[in-house]
């Protein structure tokens, strides 16, 4: 019997022409399907600005913000599919494009925080807090017109890479293919989505009720009726009621749980307590939620370096007089000279070691702007033009450096090269995003600060704002292109893509600007255990290093800035000579950034990926459908109740 022929594929390689004429001849819907259409665009202003707020809490809170785009689409699923169940005439079935246009407007909303509210903005309040207008409304005048610009400049330096590195080289973006599949799925098995939508509300619903019962106390015109017989430990102490609305009464529950833990030792003649330096629990789930939706190697590096900083540190330092007071604020003013070097050497090591992604984002400028025109291209009439990205850049870019003039005091040459080389690195990172699914912001931000310390020394006010410039507009753009993706994958057209992210922009920044100074009113706000800001807590202490140099920190922080700078260049190392043996291998983000946060934050997200862990070996389909639902509703639930008891807070105050 003859043995059969061995069939073999020929891959034929085709021309960036044929690749970008097969997608539109059988993947693209854009003209057969709504897309841009008012009711997705404003659902994702609507839903965008509820997001950025919750974004804006979790920042400052813990330094990141929680991707909102998946979440955002099955409430606007849901709810959509709902009204039209009621009402099928007034509103029509709710297209899978539609969906994705409302994510591009959402998520560029909810990124919002990304243009230095968490991290540049803060940072300059805690070093130079005469940088900034004093009154409200002076300082939002400034900063929304200055947010907005920076982010949208960030989206039109995307425009010349998204067809080279989406249509041609077809870079993963691993995010924008899972949005992509969520989508799909949405609409064609609807009543996963709804169970799932259900999960979300509800944990929502729970995750405001803890914010609600720890926070709303310190409101004036709230009653607070004590329980003498109670013992101290018990976590219901009392009971609470808004004079006006009676009818909401609640219990009170305590967030000192923990107190008198095991003493370490005496300190000032006093035993020092666990609860003292920030190790104990925390009457929150918004920190456990983050956990679970964490990798299990960040969470328990999280948890190794909070025990390092806190139970073996921090009281040693405190004994020897180096840190005066056991607070967050004070032990974190020493520190963050162990964890930032840590963070800023490891991520920026992770980057040139991926050198030839950076190379290949250079060499992809010249494919770029070197494209001969196409006679006849139908992906003219659906891609950005080229003169948008002209003319966005050129305005945009005049208009940051002019505004870096006038709010800043930044030096109008200054300004273009900090403008003129965000070009570059915005280049750089949406490649990293493509091929990696994070987007450098830190380490690209770094880049332009490090750059300034040489250019500008000494000069704090310019090296944090022109990397505000960079870290504003890569955030964006990698946002943007994830997006992009999606839509490619799902036929959606480009252009309008790009629009609704224009919007997206604009809802975030009208909102996240005066929060951010309702919730931080001057620079005393920032750096405790309430609002730690740990993202402006790392800003703060690059610009610091290079106005006055390692000389000026005490001794013991300059061994600190030692073992962190040289912890952040061994670890990822080992990563890399090891990779067997990664899972074993402190990841130096999390142990870096455990030395910026509090304890109690360390101890919450650890717990969370452990529980996350367990169930997704237990019930791994449970773990899958169900895990980042309720994470993300119990985050959203209690940081935007946070935000809301914080405004009424100081509303009644006032």
């Amino acid at each position: 019997m003859a043995t059969p022929p061995v069939v073999t594929e020929i891959q034929v390689k085709r021309t960036p022409e044929e690749i970008e004429r097969h997608w539109f001849e059988n993947v693209y819907q854009g003209d057969k399907m709504k897309q841009l259409t008012v009711r997705s665009v404003i659902m994702g202003m609507i839903l965008g600005m509820v997001m950025s707020a919750s974004n804006l809490y979790v920042g400052l809170k813990s330094g990141w913000s929680m991707g909102v785009a998946i979440t955002c689409c099955v409430l606007a699923y849901v709810i959509f599919e709902s009204l039209h169940k009621a009402f099928p005439k007034q509103f029509p079935a709710y297209t899978i494009l539609e969906n994705n246009a409302m994510q591009s407007t959402a998520s560029a909303a909810g990124v919002m925080t990304g243009a230095g509210l968490v991290n540049a903005i803060p940072a300059l309040m805690m070093l130079n807090p005469d940088a900034l207008p004093h009154d409200f409304a002076t300082r939002c005048l400034w900063l929304i017109p200055w947010v907005l610009v920076v982010s949208w400049l960030g989206v039109f330096l995307a425009v010349p890479a998204k067809r080279q590195m989406i249509n041609i080289e077809q870079l993963p973006f691993p995010s924008g293919i899972a949005a992509a599949n969520t989508l799909r799925s949405l609409h064609t098995e609807g009543d996963e989505a709804a169970r799932q939508a259900r999960a979300l509300g509800w944990a929502g619903l729970a995750g405001a009720v803890i914010s609600w019962l720890r926070d709303a106390p310190d409101f004036t015109w709230m009653t607070n009726v004590k329980w003498t017989w109670l013992p101290k430990w018990a976590p219901i102490q009392g009971w609470f009621a808004p004079k006006a609305l009676p009818w909401l009464a609640l219990p009170k529950v305590e967030t000192t749980w923990g107190t008198n833990w095991i003493s370490m030792g005496m300190w000032k003649g006093k035993p020092l307590t666990m609860d003292m330096v920030t190790m104990r629990f925390e009457g929150s789930l918004l920190f456990v939620a983050s956990g679970a939706i964490m990798s299990f190697r960040q969470a328990w590096s999280l948890l190794l370096g909070a025990c390092v900083n806190y139970l073996i540190l921090a009281p040693y330092f405190l004994r020897n007089g180096d840190i005066e007071v056991a607070s967050f604020s004070k032990i974190s003013r020493w520190s963050l000279w162990t964890g930032v070097p840590m963070l800023v050497t490891s991520g920026l090591l992770l980057f040139f070691m991926n050198w030839k992604a950076v190379a290949r984002a250079f060499g992809s400028l010249t494919t770029i702007f070197g494209k001969k025109a196409v006679q006849n291209d139908p992906m003219d009439a659906i891609e950005v033009p080229g003169t948008w990205f002209a003319w966005g850049y050129a305005v945009l870019g005049v208009a940051a450096i002019v505004l870096g003039g006038l709010l800043f005091h930044i030096h109008w040459w200054m300004g273009l090269i900090a403008v003129l080389s965000t070009f570059f690195l915005v280049v750089v990172g949406a490649r990293a995003t493509g091929e990696t699914d994070v987007t450098p912001t830190g380490p690209l931000s770094k880049i332009t600060q490090l750059s300034f310390g040489a250019i500008a020394p000494g000069n704090i006010t310019t090296n944090l704002m022109t990397a505000n410039i960079t870290a504003g507009a890569v955030s964006h753009a990698g946002d943007l292109m994830i997006d992009l993706k999606s839509g490619y994958l799902l036929g959606a057209n480009p252009r309008q893509q790009f629009l609704a992210q224009f919007f997206g922009v604009l809802a975030g920044g009208l909102v996240v600007v005066p929060l951010f100074f309702i919730l931080i009113p001057d620079a005393s706000y920032l750096g405790g255990e309430k609002w730690p800001a740990p993202a402006a807590l790392v800003w703060r202490g690059v610009a610091e290093l290079l106005a006055k140099g390692v000389g000026a920190l005490k001794p013991s922080a300059r061994i600190g800035v030692v073992i962190g700078g040289s912890l952040g260049v061994l670890l990822p190392l080992l990563e890399i000579w090891f990779p067997k043996q990664k899972k074993f291998i402190p990841s130096p983000v999390g142990l870096g950034l455990a030395f910026t946060i509090n304890g109690f934050n360390s101890i919450s997200m650890f717990i969370g990926s452990l529980g996350a862990l367990i169930l997704s070996k237990w019930k791994p389909k449970v773990h899958e459908q169900y895990t980042v639902p309720v994470s993300s509703g119990i985050i959203a639930g209690e940081s935007l109740m946070g935000v809301i008891i914080a405004v009424l807070g100081i509303f009644t105050n006032h």
